[in-house]
């Protein structure tokens, strides 16, 4: 699957800080990973991002939000977030939701 480099660039610099990132292909794309737990991922020109269960429902509510469906099955604690909501700091608003989740797990 074909994604934004520009974007992924722009998720590159939003974790260039952070200890334990990696880049792994996934979903034929590619996904970044923090102590190999998924963080967030470009998927054409939107953003798929793991919040995990408990913020679910709350970022199904944002703005430009919705659910993460590749086999047509929504996936539990995993949002797409479509490509006019990825503007100016909202793309780092939300790596950092996916990075916040992923802190909470144990690295694998």
């Amino acid at each position: 699957m074909a994604y934004d480099e520009a974007m992924v660039g722009r998720i590159r610099q939003s974790l260039a800080n952070e200890d334990g990132i990696t880049e792994r292909k996934m979903f034929g794309g590619i996904a970044f990973m923090k102590d190999g737990n998924m963080v967030c991922g470009p998927v054409g020109a939107s953003l798929m991002v793991r919040v995990g269960p408990a913020a679910y429902d709350g970022a199904l509510t944002l703005p430009h939000a919705g659910p993460l469906a590749f086999t047509g099955r929504p996936m539990k604690g995993m949002v797409q977030i479509a490509a006019a909501g990825l503007d100016g700091e909202s793309l780092r608003e939300w790596v950092d939701r996916g990075l916040a989740f992923a802190r909470t797990l144990p690295p694998k």
